[in-house]
């Protein structure tokens, strides 16, 4: 079992305290627990089962404008003490740094909303395992299929936040994922693919039988693929690959990457940097949302923001230490976005599909080439051609090139947005890139 709140709320009272005590002006402590039990699978066969519990107090010190930071999993309070004294005595030692402070008390989240971030059940693992050997039964039914590897994971966390300002916040989570790797073979060769589901709730997640179809699904249709030219051509990209180019957005966004000039949307607020069609949202507060957050890891509250309004870039992610450099207020992103998304389009997938005589439709990206200072973008790639809107021949060994600056303004979405994940997005279309073949 999880450490209660009242457990957890005790040891934070006592690390502030100690920190008063040895002569910090101010201090910040997180106490955090989580559990997780993890199971896996290979050609249904059990290959691990694994229990982790970690129980961690974070402390952070001020004296002034100087800052150091600890942590410890001994939790004992004879421990507490000299580690409090030891973080305290390195603060006298640090250089100051104007910007070092907690945050503007009239930021700190006084909701006590309830997201439904925490299911009840606890699923055994004889449970787990009756859940992955329903699923590679279900895969190996399929007689292309040579190879799978499968897990169930199940977490549940808690954690409490606390300052000298008086701010005190605390949310408990779980999470149950199931993952399948499905590796098939044709005459020509083998390919692999993947699905997965990861949801707050047990009963969200999707049933054994279905996650074992998408996966075959996704595998057999990537054997004997072909090889293309290079050329510029319009690419639709699947959702699960679409949803990639928001985690780039975000990081150009970040209030670190900014401060550091770093970013290639470096003043960029109040310009058009998407097409007029395209608005970005982060929405903290949707019930059982993998990145739901009623605060930020500094007790900011956390409001919905809109990113990117009618294509133009309205905010930053902005957190208390780098927002003070910009001279910006913290709007509850210290850690990054909560659940981010494009707003769906009014195109649905088959009329994304018919908008051009030829595309290719991407499901895959091999590699992280992106370049956040100047937006190139290049990665590896496969999927598929697309002809007079129908999906043909499955292609692989290409690589796609494009600009960031380039590439958000030529984007169009469907209308098949779903929130499977923390960050979603429809299907996507982005006209012209480049992709080099054979």
């Amino acid at each position: 079992m999880i450490k209660d709140k009242k457990y957890l709320e005790n040891k934070g009272s006592q690390c502030l305290d100690l920190a008063k005590k040895f002569g910090a002006t101010d201090c910040e402590v997180l106490v955090s627990n989580s559990i997780e039990e993890t199971v896996s699978f290979r050609n249904k066969i059990l290959d691990e089962s694994n229990r982790s519990d970690s129980l961690v107090a974070s402390i952070t010190t001020f004296i002034g404008k100087k800052k150091s930071s600890i942590a410890s999993s001994n939790l004992l309070d004879e421990n507490l003490k000299t580690l409090i004294e030891r973080c305290v005595e390195t603060t006298k030692l640090t250089p100051e740094d104007e910007y070092n402070s907690l945050p503007d008390k009239d930021l700190y989240s006084k909701s006590n909303l309830n997201l439904e971030l925490y299911d009840e059940q606890n699923y055994e693992n004889d449970k787990k395992i009756d859940y992955l050997k329903e699923l590679d039964e279900k895969v190996f039914e399929e007689k292309k299929v040579i190879n799978t590897e499968s897990g169930f994971s199940q977490n549940k966390s808690n954690f409490i936040l606390m300052n000298s300002d008086g701010f005190q916040g605390s949310q408990n989570a779980s999470s149950f994922s199931a993952s399948c790797v499905v590796v098939a073979k044709s005459q020509d060769g083998m390919e692999r693919d993947y699905e997965y589901t990861n949801k707050c709730y047990l009963n969200d997640i999707k049933k054994p039988s279905e996650l074992a179809k998408l996966a075959i699904d996704r595998t057999i249709k990537k054997l004997n693929p072909k090889k293309i030219g290079s050329e510029k051509i319009n690419l639709i990209f699947d959702k699960r690959i679409a949803k990639g180019f928001l985690g780039a957005f975000t990081g150009a966004i970040s209030s670190s990457a900014i401060s550091r000039g770093t970013s290639f949307l470096k003043d960029k607020i109040d310009q058009e940097v998407f097409s007029n069609s395209i608005n970005i949202i982060d929405k903290p507060d949707i019930k059982r949302g993998l990145g739901s957050q009623i605060f930020d890891r500094e007790g900011v509250q956390s409001n919905e923001l809109k990113l990117i309004d009618n294509g133009v870039l309205k905010n930053y992610l902005v957190d208390t230490y780098n927002g003070k450099k910009l001279n910006l207020k913290s709007n509850g992103r210290a850690g990054g976005s909560t659940n981010l998304y494009f707003e769906k389009g009014k195109k649905s997938f088959d009329e994304l599909l018919n908008l051009t005589s030829r595309a290719l439709y991407i499901t895959e990206t091999i590699g992280h080439g992106t370049n956040l200072i100047t937006g190139d973008y290049s990665v590896g790639a496969a999927g598929y051609i697309v002809e007079n809107g129908e999906i043909k021949e499955p292609v692989n060994e290409i690589t796609i090139a494009g600009n960031f600056k380039e590439m958000f303004k030529n984007i169009t979405l469907a209308d098949d947005l779903e929130f499977d994940y923390a960050t979603n997005s429809p299907t996507m279309m982005i006209e012209g890139m480049v992709v080099a073949g054979k």
